[in-house]
């Protein structure tokens, strides 16, 4: 992964959820992480707090050193996706990687014809998964990438957004809506590699099987740091659970692992 004169920095939206907060616990000594989170913050250091080792509280410890920088915001809001895209490049003066992580989940499990909550929830749904990764990956193209197209390639600078297996699956338990959003999200990442190329910005989707129930929520947050050190782009990529074990008799040799399918 190049680092250049810096450690990367990480914006990383959800950060108070399972996922995001997996992501902040495990790599916060990696990066420098903007978490960007509405009610819950990840359990992590961060700026809110400083640790003093009670023994030698004149000694300077290293969680001090490494603690991200939350940042309170609902996404749906006017004008906190500018807020937020404006505090993040205040601290650390650019972001590296941005990982659209939140996302809304209301399913349906009557189906969508179950009076009015499919209808309900669309707009909300859509607002806040595809609209908000929409408008921050825009804002903050327009007000740190463009026009810096080396700088860009030289940081290895990329997107991931988070998807889901949904998004190309059909699954029972009222996901309609839900999983409309996420296919929509994984055409958008499409585009957005296809433009953002110009300018030297990688885009790529990451669509998980549900987790942790099937697959470890670590898995798929060191999925995200596989996508950030690559250089591929344009790509939707499957975090699959394993399969069920064969019998002997069925069993086939053992092989290298396999690396997570582009879907779509």
């Amino acid at each position: 992964m190049p680092n250049g004169d810096q450690r990367r920095v990480a914006l990383v939206t959800g950060a108070g959820g399972l996922l995001g907060s997996v992501f902040c616990g495990a790599y916060y000594q990696n990066y420098d992480i903007v978490a960007v989170c509405r009610d819950r913050v990840p359990a992590v250091p961060s700026q809110e707090e400083w640790f003093i080792d009670p023994l030698a509280p004149r000694e300077e410890l290293p969680e001090n050193a490494s603690r991200v920088y939350v940042i309170r915001a609902d996404l749906t809001r006017e004008g906190e996706v500018e807020r937020v895209v404006d505090l993040a490049l205040a601290k650390f003066g650019g972001v590296d990687l941005l990982v659209n992580n939140a996302a809304r989940i209301e399913l349906q499990p009557n189906g969508m014809v179950d009076g009015d909550t499919a209808l309900d929830e669309f707009e909300p749904q859509f607002a806040m998964n595809v609209g908000v990764p929409l408008r921050l990956s825009t804002r903050l193209a327009q007000r740190c990438w463009l026009g810096a197209d080396l700088r860009n390639r030289e940081r290895n600078r990329n997107i991931v957004n988070v998807s889901s297996l949904s998004g190309s699956e059909v699954y029972p338990g009222g996901q309609a809506i839900y999983s409309a959003t996420k296919a929509a999200l994984d055409h958008l990442t499409r585009h957005q590699a296809s433009e953002f190329a110009e300018f030297g910005v990688r885009v790529n989707g990451l669509a998980p099987d549900s987790f942790p129930h099937r697959v470890p929520t670590q898995k798929v947050a060191a999925a995200i740091t596989e996508l950030d050190a690559g250089s591929m782009t344009g790509l939707v990529f499957g975090v699959l659970a394993p399969p069920e074990p064969e019998s002997p008799e069925t069993a086939e040799p053992e092989t290298a692992a396999a690396q997570p399918a582009p879907q779509g």
